[in-house]
C-alpha cells in the first residue's frame, strides 16, 4: 500500500504515456467463470442463433449511490438528459471532465426514489465517488469491488447476469412458468424465478433479445440452475470469459476509452485525491498509435457513437466544452472487416524464424487495457482502431474503430497499422515483432444486421430517458 496520489505518481513518472504504454499490465481480466465451457467458436454462435447466459458477477464495480442529492448530483456529473428518468428505468451514463473528453460510461439503475446503482469500469464510478466526497452533495456512496482486486471475492453484495439471444424469452418463460413482460429497451421489473425476487432489465448486448438479472448474491446459484434447466430445451449456452470479451465486436460498445483524467486543470483536484493505486495508476495502453502528450488519446463523447446522449437541458461538468465542440466535424464510429488474406499473412509469419507480426490471439487480440491502433488511408492517419477480434458468426477479423467523417462511408478502403513501433513495448503480453498495415474495408457498427435494426430502435424508445 502507498499514500502515494495519482498526480504525485504521474509527476515522477515524467512521460506519462511512456509511463502507461510499458506498465505491466495486460487486458482487462474476466475472473469468476472458465476461460470456456465448450470452446469460444459455439459460445459465440450461441448468441445469435440459440440463447446464451453470460456470468457478469465478477469483472464489473457497482456503486450505490443514495440520498436526497442523488439525482440531482448525477445529473450535474453527466451529459445525459434526466428528464423523464423514474425508477424502474436504466441509461448509459456518461461524465466528462470540464474540458469534454470522456471518463468511461456506465450503465445507471434508477432502483427506487433516491437510490441508485452504477455498473461498470472503475473510471466513471470512481470520478462519481469524488465528487460525493468533496462536493457540498447529501448522498453516501457504498462501493462493491470487482472480484480480481478484493480480498474477499465470495462477499459480493450481487450477482448479475444476462440472458440473450433468439431462445432468451423461451428461457426466461419456462424459468419463470409464465409469459415474460413486454418491457422497452432499458425498462426494468422484478420477475420471479425459482422461487427467488430477481430485479431484470431489458437489455442485450449482440442485437439479440435479453435481460439482465441481478438481485442478492446469495441467491445467485438458484438463479443461475434455474436457468440452465430451463435452457435445456432451447439451446442455452454459458458463456466463459475467453468468450465474453469478443461480443462487443458485433454489438458495436467501444469499452476501453482512456479516462481523460490525466492531464487538465479541470481534473487536477480529482488527480490529487485520487490514490496511485487507482484505476488510471495501473492502466496500461497498447497498440501502434503513440500521440506526442497523453491528450491524444482523448475521446469525444461524438468519437464513442455517444453524440445522441449530450443533452443541453442540464447543467453539467463539461457542457460548456462540448457545446464549442458540437458544431465542429467529429470522427465517427465504424466497424472495420480486416482482409482475410492479410489476417493469414499476419498469422503465417509465427511460422517462421525471421521477422514476426504481432500475435493475434483468438477471439480477442486485445493485448493491453486500451488498445490503440492508427488507421492509415494511402498512408495518411485518418482514425483510431480500439477493439480487435473475431466473429465466429461473421467469419472475419473484426475492429471497432473512429475514423475521419470523409472515410466512414461502408465500403471505403483503409488499412491497419498492427503492431507497437521500436519492436513493441516491454508489456509482459507483448514479444518482439515488426509493424504490418492490413488492408481492411469500412462497415457500419454494429456490424451484424440484427444488432443495428435492434438498436436503432432502441435509441429510439431510451432517448432521453
Amino acid at each position: 500500500m502507498t499514500d502515494q496520489t495519482l498526480q504525485q505518481l504521474l509527476d515522477q513518472s515524467g512521460d506519462t504515456v511512456a509511463f502507461l504504454r510499458n506498465q505491466q499490465v495486460g487486458p482487462n481480466a474476466y475472473p469468476g467463470v472458465p476461460a470456456e465451457y465448450s470452446n469460444w467458436r459455439s459460445e459465440q454462435k450461441a448468441w445469435q442463433e440459440t440463447a446464451v447466459l453470460f456470468n457478469q458477477s465478477y469483472h464489473m464495480v457497482d456503486l450505490g449511490v443514495e440520498g436526497p442529492d442523488a439525482f440531482a448530483m448525477l445529473n450535474h456529473l453527466g451529459i445525459n438528459s434526466f428528464k423523464g428518468f423514474v425508477p424502474d428505468r436504466a441509461k448509459q451514463f456518461v461524465p466528462v471532465t470540464p474540458e469534454g473528453y470522456v471518463i468511461g460510461d456506465v450503465i445507471l439503475f434508477y432502483l427506487a426514489e433516491n437510490s441508485f446503482n452504477l455498473v461498470g469500469r472503475a473510471p466513471a464510478i470512481e470520478w462519481v465517488e469524488y465528487h460525493a466526497a468533496t462536493g457540498d452533495w447529501n448522498v453516501t456512496v457504498s462501493r462493491d469491488e470487482r472480484t480480481a482486486v478484493r480480498p474477499d471475492p465470495e462477499n459480493r453484495r450481487h450477482y448479475r447476469f444476462q440472458l440473450q439471444g433468439p431462445n432468451a424469452m423461451k428461457v426466461l418463460e419456462r424459468a419463470m412458468g409464465r409469459t415474460p413482460p413486454d418491457l422497452k429497451f432499458f425498462h426494468m421489473t422484478t420477475l420471479d424465478i425459482g422461487g427467488r425476487q430477481v430485479r431484470a432489465l431489458r437489455h442485450g448486448m449482440a442485437g439479440q433479445p435479453g435481460y439482465e438479472l441481478f438481485g442478492p448474491w446469495a441467491e445467485g446459484e438458484d438463479v443461475r440452475q434455474s436457468l440452465i434447466a430451463a435452457g435445456k430445451d432451447f439451446g442455452l449456452t454459458l458463456v466463459g470469459g475467453r468468450t465474453y470479451s469478443s461480443n462487443t465486436l458485433e454489438s458495436g460498445w467501444i469499452p476501453s476509452p482512456l479516462p481523460a483524467t490525466y492531464s487538465g486543470e479541470g481534473s487536477k483536484a480529482y488527480r490529487e485525491w485520487q490514490s496511485a493505486n487507482s484505476y488510471e495508476g495501473k492502466a496500461s495502453i497498447g497498440g501502434s498509435y503513440v500521440p506526442d502528450s497523453i491528450d491524444g488519446y482523448y475521446l469525444t463523447p461524438w468519437d464513442l457513437g455517444y453524440g445522441p446522449f449530450v443533452k443541453f437541458d442540464h447543467d453539467f461538468i463539461g457542457r460548456e466544452a462540448l457545446e464549442r465542440m458540437a458544431g465542429q466535424p467529429h470522427r465517427k464510429k465504424v466497424t472495420l472487416a480486416l482482409d482475410n488474406e492479410d489476417v493469414v499473412r499476419v498469422i503465417s509469419s509465427q511460422f517462421t524464424k525471421g521477422e514476426r507480426a504481432k500475435y493475434f490471439e483468438f477471439p480477442s487480440a486485445v493485448y493491453a487495457m486500451h488498445p490503440y491502433d492508427q488507421v492509415l488511408k494511402d498512408g495518411k492517419p485518418v482514425g483510431i482502431s480500439t477493439w480487435v477480434g473475431y466473429s465466429a458468426n461473421e467469419g472475419r477479423m473484426l475492429t471497432l474503430a473512429m475514423v475521419d467523417a470523409d472515410v466512414a462511408e461502408p465500403g471505403t478502403e483503409v488499412t491497419l497499422l498492427w503492431g507497437e513501433p521500436d519492436g513493441g513495448t516491454n508489456k509482459p503480453t507483448v514479444e518482439k515483432h515488426v509493424q504490418i498495415e492490413i488492408k481492411a474495408v469500412v462497415a457500419p457498427t454494429p456490424y451484424s444486421e440484427v444488432a443495428r435494426d435492434s438498436y436503432a430502435e432502441s435509441w429510439r424508445t431510451r432517448q432521453p430517458a
